[in-house]
């Protein structure tokens, strides 16, 4: 795609995710009026935290802010009730952040801008549909973020981010179908998903979850790990809980690894992920690993990366 034509679709595809919120009010509909913040979404992963290391998918965070007339504890009929407007900036090393193989990844700084809505279009389903954009290289000012994070705490200088991916902006879609089955001591959750822009892929999963559950909450999802958080608090405080996941993806195309790089993409991802969710009164905590399996041909091994979320209620 021209340079030309990716700025166009890039700017008709922010205009439309900005559209989507701003045209509802206009609407005859009572539930696109009265608008409210409904909840946060919040979510960190960091290799640090799974295989004590500093490497390819090194480290994201992202943060959600929810919106919508009100919260039933379960997904309106129709899309665009419930809008999740979700910002996350995310860090790709090769493995070594000085003098690094010619074989391995480049460094990417990223962000990323999107609109998701969450819907039950059949009983039962559930679905996520998302429009956005992906930024990525200097300008960004995520490689500046990390220069400075590891000055602060003495690790080593991300020399790597002077070669990183160029600037660039591509749009962002993003769908996801699953459906909920009660097993009475757990819940089991398989879905599929698809991505088309700066990753074009199509994954199959499924999430398990047993303890004692948050029921009637408003589920996202990591892109990076799979996990699953929580959005809007539920009707039913949880106490300790754990979940399990599973998924598998074929990567069609992959702007992360440029083929004047020579390093070429590994067509199929797998993904394991464990994590545990407790509340003591109003605070919460999860902790969840995720085993990422190789992402390009020349990668050696696979990552385990930790993830984090704290909930405060008061």
């Amino acid at each position: 795609m021209s340079n030309p034509l990716r700025a166009a679709l890039c700017g008709l595809v922010a205009l439309a995710s900005l559209a989507l919120p701003l045209a509802a009010p206009a609407q005859a509909d009572p539930w696109l009026s009265g608008r409210q913040t409904l909840g946060y979404g919040r979510f960190f992963d960091n290799d640090f935290l799974g295989d004590n290391k500093d490497r390819w998918q090194t480290g994201s965070y992202t943060i959600s802010v929810i919106r919508g007339p009100s919260w039933d504890y379960e997904l309106p009929s129709r899309p665009f009730e419930i809008m999740e407007y979700r910002a996350g900036g995310g860090i790709i090393a090769p493995s070594r952040l000085k003098n690094p193989s010619p074989t391995d990844r480049r460094y990417v700084g990223r962000l990323t801008f999107a609109a998701h809505t969450q819907f039950a279009p059949l009983p039962g389903a559930e679905a996520d549909l998302g429009l956005g954009l992906v930024a990525v290289g200097p300008d960004t000012g995520i490689s500046s973020l990390h220069r400075t994070l590891h000055r602060i705490f003495s690790a080593p200088t991300p020399a790597v981010a002077d070669k990183q991916l160029p600037d660039q902006i591509y749009p962002l879609l993003t769908a996801e179908l699953g459906r909920t089955l009660e097993l009475g001591w757990a819940e089991a959750r398989p879905y599929v998903e698809g991505r088309a822009g700066d990753e074009t892929l199509v994954r199959a999963g499924i999430d398990l979850s047993f303890g004692a559950r948050e029921k009637g909450a408003l589920w996202l999802r990591d892109d990076v790990t799979g996990h699953r958080y929580v959005g809007v608090s539920g009707n039913v405080e949880p106490q300790t809980s754990f979940v399990l996941g599973a998924d598998i993806a074929h990567v069609f195309d992959s702007e992360y690894f440029p083929k004047a790089d020579g390093v070429e993409l590994e067509p199929t991802r797998k993904r394991l992920r464990a994590g545990v969710s407790t509340r003591i009164g109003g605070f919460g905590i999860f902790y969840g690993l995720t085993w990422l399996s190789e992402e390009f041909k020349t990668q050696p091994e696979g990552q385990l990366t930790g993830s984090l979320r704290a909930r405060v209620n008061f």
